[in-house]
């Protein structure tokens, strides 16, 4: 079995002020902050719902890396009520639908991480990954080059995609 690692994501999981060992509190979660700040727009954030929003992930896998993340800091799925759980998911098909339509991608890993051993870098706070795909996306520079390339703009993307969030019931 081959592994590749990418270590650039470290910026975002380990070197930040806020802990991933389970204990994290609203004080710390960076989803917290940026909801409390009321500064949409400079957080990529779309817009927010009853109980969820959506925003870019400002560390991208691949052009619109969408995130839905609770308004609530919680990260254990069977504590959100069954109304949360359906918006969750409405909230899941109606981002794939603007995606499919404004980027055109070719696919989607859409997906929840549930706890750190999961591999969840803020276990605390639930949140959906929904992450566009093209064919041939990968490349060898991450691996062998220790370098990640990045094709796009956040902004051009979040202005792209928003006048679609907007347009939401």
């Amino acid at each position: 079995m081959k592994v590749m690692f990418s270590p650039w994501r470290s910026d975002y999981t380990v070197n930040t002020a806020r802990k991933t060992d389970g204990s994290e509190d609203k004080n710390n979660c960076i989803f917290c902050m940026q909801l409390e700040e009321q500064n949409d727009p400079k957080h990529f954030i779309f817009r927010r719902f009853n109980h969820f929003a959506i925003m870019l992930n400002r560390y991208p896998y691949n052009a619109g890396h969408l995130l839905i993340f609770s308004l609530q800091h919680e990260g254990k799925l069977q504590n959100f009520s069954a109304d949360a759980r359906m918006e969750l998911m409405e909230l899941t098909t109606k981002s794939v639908e603007i995606l499919e339509d404004v980027l055109k991608p070719a696919g989607f890993n859409v997906g929840l991480n549930l706890g750190k051993a999961a591999g969840a870098g803020i276990p605390t706070h639930l949140h959906m990954h929904i992450l566009p795909r093209w064919s041939d996306d990968t490349n060898f520079l991450p691996a062998l080059g220790q370098t990640r390339l990045i094709s796009f703009d956040l902004t051009q993307i979040y202005e792209m995609l928003k006048p679609a969030f907007d347009a939401l019931p």
